[in-house]
């Protein structure tokens, strides 16, 4: 990439296709047998994400599937364009790429996982075209904090345009950005995700290469402003029809599960807890898998 020559060429140890994607071109990171089961990685959304986040579910899973990490849009190899980023446009993404891996892989639907806000595109994708889908793994899910279930109307977001309007002045946006994403700042960040000093070093330099991309700030200065966000997504969760498995870790400041005792009554969903931070992987990456296969394994299409 001509923005930082000293970036690696992709977050993962993969190949990469690029799909044309409802916001520009749509990068693909891939790797392991063709003929393998397929399995999508979806990683979060912050100030400077990318698939480098879902680093060691790719490089474990790589050795016995057809492993498929989507930067989307505005993030990673993705184009980053000048939009309002929202969370149909990171839903069409994911149903662009989940065309083209069914192009791939006929008649097999999907394992799929995402992270933490990734898991609200997620689930709306899979409620959309459930037949895609065989299960869904969401790992420290937004939309279970507090006492009230978001149940806004079908659509509907947490923007906040005003905000968005004041973070976006071309006076002012690179420079801000530029502060929310200094190794410094995202240091601080990924502490709050780990719940410990102790981060992941590769993710935290990637980390800060991607944020120097041209564009790199419209797609986070949306989601600091409320755009990203699902104002309906109880519902959306309430209408999955493929066996869900949601875990979380214990640390940092993704601790605030309460909303999950409500789903835990929709037939279904599977509920674990790891000692960790809000990527437990890459804490314990041995435990998380074998408790993902296990519950793989187990799902069965519902009734």
């Amino acid at each position: 990439m001509d923005w930082n020559q000293d970036a690696p060429p992709h977050p993962l140890p993969s190949e990469m296709f690029m799909l044309d994607g409802p916001a520009g071109a749509l990068a693909v990171h891939v790797a392991g047998p063709e003929a393998a089961p397929p399995v999508l990685l979806v990683h979060s959304v912050n100030a400077a994400a990318s698939a480098a986040e879902i680093r060691p579910l790719f490089e474990s899973l790589r050795q016995g599937h057809r492993v498929y990490a989507p930067d989307l849009p505005g993030f990673g190899l993705s184009a980053r364009p000048a939009i309002v980023h929202t969370p149909r446009v990171m839903t069409d993404a994911l149903a662009t790429v989940q065309a083209a891996i069914a192009e791939r892989h006929p008649g097999r639907p999907l394992d799929a996982l995402a992270v933490s806000l990734g898991c609200e595109f997620l689930a709306r994708a899979a409620s959309e075209n459930p037949a895609a889908y065989r299960s869904l793994a969401l790992v420290s899910p937004t939309g279970f904090r507090g006492a009230r279930p978001p149940y806004g109307s079908a659509g509907s977001t947490r923007a906040l345009p005003r905000l968005h309007a004041f973070l976006t002045r071309q006076l002012w946006r690179r420079r801000l950005f530029d502060l929310l994403t200094s190794r410094r700042s995202i240091r601080f960040f990924l502490r709050k995700t780990w719940g410990d000093k102790h981060i992941d070093e590769q993710m935290f330099e990637y980390a800060w290469r991607t944020a120097r991309a041209p564009g790199a700030e419209h797609a986070p200065l949306c989601f600091l402003s409320g755009f990203l966000f699902s104002a309906d997504i109880g519902r959306v969760y309430e209408t999955l029809r493929m066996p869900v498995w949601m875990v979380h870790g214990t640390r940092g400041d993704f601790v605030d599960y309460r909303l999950k005792n409500v789903l835990a009554l929709s037939s279904g969903w599977s509920f674990d807890v790891m000692q960790a931070g809000a990527l437990p992987y890459f804490e314990q990456p041995q435990a998380f898998l074998t408790a993902w296969e296990q519950f793989r394994r187990s799902a069965k299409p519902l009734s």
